[in-house]
């Protein structure tokens, strides 16, 4: 059986409009790894798509994305094939659908699907318990929930989030958390937690170590450089970020990522602040490597409690000293390196990028102790651990 798409499927009909991409192939004698997911696919690349693709491996591998609202009347399911064998699904809904029918339609779109591949046996993996909406009625032989996140403290989150996540972790087989941090405040909630930090693919960053043709809307920007890629959201601080550039108005301020959940209008605007987009992960070493150091200015509060950025090894891995704000992982794992500065206000945050472009001035020494540091902490070597984890749970 194969999976043909980008097709629309109806409750109860499948219909393809223009040509389809490649097939990707169904396997009926492996299992299907369900993954239910706040984040979509195409946003930004991080811990959900690297570890998916690896389970792809093993799995046929469903990533089901929240709903987007449609002007059409009839709900409808979006098949898109992803590389590595993964297929993305997103449920389109009619226009000011919400509550009970938005979950009932969800629930009656994945259903049809997944009859139709006949679907046997199923393993579910949790990003966000608000899937369970939806999900709960799924049988499977083994339930995860990855919680990369605390994600009742950020902006905008449910009401109901809460409560929705109790019940996951009593439904839960096993929990994933994304930090030292998280794991604490789940693990007294469920007695098989495992903390599973950020990772890094090392090869990839490690071409920011190499000179490369710096990216058109960089090249023409002065030095020094402090760069940051990621979402542009409430987990910046705005203010430090703009006391940095009016205290020093020779450094350049890069900051690469998509504006998420906060006006653009409460952006800082000086000469020295640039802001640049989002940009596709293939892309994220050039930048890095026109940068002289890497900024990580977290905002601290609720929804920084219990972070750990993925970007603190991929910037090491780059081999770029990094300063960031003190996120409570960040100094517990990296705090004593001498590669990640800290600091807490705008003065500190000066001084110690000065103190990081001393480091920069020493590439070799920088690297050869950012090396040290990595170790394991490949998306490689977190995925083979959380198989052993899960074939233990069955």
């Amino acid at each position: 059986m194969s999976w043909a798409g980008p097709y629309q499927y109806d409750i109860g009909r499948t219909r393809a409009p223009g040509a389809l991409a490649p097939e990707v192939e169904f396997d009926a004698q492996r299992p299907t790894l369900l993954c239910l997911s706040h984040l979509r696919w195409s946003f930004v690349y991080q811990r959900p798509q690297h570890l998916m693709t690896r389970f792809a491996r093993d799995y046929n591998l469903l990533f089901l994305e929240e709903p987007v609202a449609t002007e059409q009347s009839q709900a409808w399911l979006e098949i898109r094939p992803e590389d590595g064998g993964v297929q993305v699904l997103v449920p389109r809904l009619p226009h000011a659908c919400g509550g009970e029918p938005s979950a009932r339609l969800q629930r009656e779109l994945l259903d049809g699907y997944l009859q139709r591949l006949k679907v046997d046996d199923l393993i579910l993996w949790f990003y966000t318990p608000m899937a369970l909406a939806f999900a709960s009625h799924l049988r499977a032989r083994l339930t995860v929930y990855d919680c990369m996140d605390e994600l009742s403290a950020f902006r905008g989150a449910p009401a109901a989030l809460i409560e929705r996540e109790r019940e996951l972790l009593l439904r839960a087989d096993l929990v994933f958390t994304g930090g030292y941090s998280l794991y604490e405040a789940k693990c007294e909630l469920h007695s098989n937690a495992h903390p599973f930090p950020s990772s890094v693919d090392v090869e990839h960053f490690a071409a920011a170590r190499d000179a490369q043709p710096d990216p058109s809307d960089q090249a023409a920007l002065g030095r020094p450089r402090l760069g940051f890629y990621g979402v542009i959201d409430e987990r910046l601080d705005l203010a430090l970020i703009d006391q940095v550039a009016r205290l020093r108005p020779d450094w350049q301020l890069v900051l690469v990522g998509p504006v998420v959940k906060i006006n653009p209008a409460e952006l800082p605007r000086r000469d020295n602040i640039h802001y640049l987009g989002a940009k596709p992960y293939d892309e994220l070493p050039a930048y890095l490597a026109g940068w002289d150091v890497a900024i990580m200015p977290f905002a601290m509060n609720e929804s920084t409690r219990f972070i750990s950025p993925t970007k603190t090894p991929e910037y090491l891995a780059g081999g770029r000293p990094v300063v960031s704000t003190p996120i409570i992982d960040v100094v517990r794992s990296y705090g004593d390196s001498g590669l990640v500065r800290i600091a807490a206000d705008a003065a500190e945050f000066v001084a110690a990028t000065e103190a990081a472009l001393r480091d920069a001035a020493q590439p070799e020494a920088l690297r050869a102790r950012a090396d040290s540091i990595l170790g394991d902490m490949s998306w490689d070597h977190t995925w083979k651990q959380m198989k052993e984890k899960m074939t233990c749970a069955l």
